[in-house]
């Protein structure tokens, strides 16, 4: 028996940061070199941000292997880190990680919060915002990915 009479409740912080995370500009920039030794910010102080933001918090949980900035790459980490498809329905444990469909030729990654209601990154504000869940009916997730993490 161990020194401390108390046991981590991750799954509970999990959600707080991702709740947490409404409004911050933590995650609007991603700075890599290109030729000649340019710098270059692949997010574009937040427009481009909703992977990014997704998979960072899945890192700090060890849910997946790294951050990631594009949301093809997030996926790929997903489903090699045990995240397996689930049903769409309002029934979706909070936390599920959501796909929506192409928008100006991007797809977009954020997470399912209960009651019809998600999180994700704004492109328009430039960082994680509440919103319904389609949008209020104009983008529709088109695939949910959950965890055994979100089971316990």
């Amino acid at each position: 028996m161990g020194i401390y009479k108390y046991s981590f409740d991750l799954k509970k912080t999990y959600l707080a940061m991702i709740e947490n995370s409404v409004g911050s500009r933590i995650f609007q920039n991603f700075y890599v070199v290109v030729k000649n030794s340019k710098r270059k910010d692949v997010l574009q102080k937040g427009k481009f941000s909703c992977a990014f933001f997704v998979s960072v918090i899945l890192r700090i949980f060890n849910l997946i292997s790294s951050p990631h900035c594009t949301v093809e790459s997030t996926l790929k980490d997903l489903k090699k880190s045990g995240w397996f498809e689930i049903e769409i329905s309002k029934r979706m444990p909070k936390g599920t990680v959501v796909l929506w469909q192409k928008k100006e030729g991007h797809y977009h990654l954020g997470f399912y919060f209960g009651q019809k209601m998600a999180i994700s990154n704004s492109p328009e504000s430039r960082v994680p915002v509440i919103h319904h869940w389609t949008f209020n009916n104009s983008r529709k997730i088109i695939k949910a990915y959950s965890h055994q993490f979100l089971s316990n």
